[in-house]
């Protein structure tokens, strides 16, 4: 229903771990979709509570055939999410932006980006892409209805499938983070503000009126006797718990992204010193004390960052040792340029796995080392 590790790639391809997310279904462009266990729980519900509905809308449907019908919503609205996620999953790669994995859930699905889109209208695009596939879907279905007999269980089948991506599509336009609504208002008030972070509060405030919405349809249903009262109350409470932590968990993400007014990433970078990579690792790691050390080798190509978690190991060992033999190596996404906006650089940090970066001027000479550590204490202590 929404956007927010690893490849699990050195796992058996068949069954993840818990931590992975669930089961692994297949691949879409390196992408793994997995099945969480609680989508099990969700479709149980759902069994459960349309079964006796069945009843209702075919008569002649005995309590067997009745069962099967509602495993098969319950499939197909399984089917109609994963359709939903793929849309956005492909929408994402073609702009260039990384995606985790995709998984389904209960009641729901979530296609997990690997950054956050650069720009408004990306976030807009993504966002969009699952339900206007819900709704081409929606709209296939219910052009079949009309060739296929009327009050027969494979009409109510393809009736099902309409409404299932039906509702997919429709409830995730409400205009409420995490759902896709609220990214699309997201996206509107950042392009019309030039800033994410009031797009966010916006989109929050949305998704706390959806979750209340959503509560207050479900008491309504209970106090009018509604047919399908319970599993309005079921879907809704769930929905609305899925939204409103969705909601706190995308206004806190927004916080630790946020970048303090004033703030440039060169108050926050330690010296860097460069020295060559065959000096012994006890004397790199004396003049490491408060400072980033670049290994340089005799050629002037940079063996890499002094680790010194490692050089002190080594140190421990081998005093004499080389210092390259304790260099963390310069990969492109452990470089930052100073001028980059501060935010960039914040989920820069957070989405690579490094303890520094090396941060460098607009001529690609080495300005500071900047540790994960320093750059953590800046954001948690600044103004609220």
């Amino acid at each position: 229903m929404s956007l927010t590790s690893e490849h699990p790639h050195s796992r058996p391809r068949r069954f993840l771990t818990a931590a992975d997310g669930g089961l692994l279904l297949f691949r879409v462009q390196d992408v793994p979709v997995l099945l969480a266990p609680s989508w099990w729980i969700g479709s149980l519900v759902v069994v459960v509570l349309y079964a006796p509905m069945v009843g209702r809308l075919l008569p002649e449907a005995g309590t067997a055939t009745s069962w099967v019908l509602a495993a098969a919503f319950a499939l197909l609205l399984g089917l109609s999410v994963l359709a939903h996620e793929l849309g956005h999953c492909v929408v994402a790669l073609r702009m260039g932006i990384p995606v985790r994995r995709l998984r389904l859930f209960l009641l729901g699905g979530l296609s997990e980006v690997a950054r956050t889109p650069r720009r408004p209208g990306q976030e807009g695009l993504v966002a969009a892409a699952g339900p206007v596939v819900s709704v081409l879907l929606a709209v296939l279905c219910g052009l079949l209805l009309l060739a296929v007999p009327e009050q027969t269980s494979a009409w109510l089948l393809v009736a099902e499938c309409a409404v299932a991506n039906l509702a997919v599509g429709v409830f995730n336009l409400l205009p409420g983070l995490p759902l896709d609504g609220g990214r699309m208002l997201r996206a509107g008030v950042w392009a019309l503000t030039g800033t994410r972070a009031r797009g966010t509060r916006a989109a929050v405030v949305g998704g706390g009126l959806v979750a209340a919405a959503l509560l207050l349809w479900a008491v309504f249903g209970m106090a009018s006797g509604s047919a399908d009262r319970w599993l309005r109350l079921g879907v809704c409470v769930v929905t609305a718990w899925f939204v409103a932590v969705g909601a706190g968990g995308e206004l806190a993400a927004e916080q630790n992204r946020s970048w303090p007014d004033g703030l440039v990433v060169t108050d926050l970078v330690r010296p860097v010193l460069q020295l060559p990579a065959e000096s012994p690792v006890s004397d790199a790691l004396a003049a490491s004390a408060g400072r980033g050390v670049v290994l340089v080798r005799a050629d002037g190509v940079a063996a890499g960052l002094l680790d010194e978690t490692g050089a002190q190991r080594l140190a421990a060992e081998s005093p004499q040792a080389p210092a390259e033999l304790a260099a963390e190596p310069i990969r492109a996404e452990t470089v930052l340029l100073a001028s980059e906006p501060g935010e960039e650089i914040a989920e820069r940090v957070r989405e690579t796995a490094a303890w520094q970066f090396l941060v460098v001027d607009d001529e690609g000479r080495p300005a500071g080392v900047l540790r994960r550590e320093d750059l953590r204490a800046a954001l948690a202590h600044r103004p609220r």
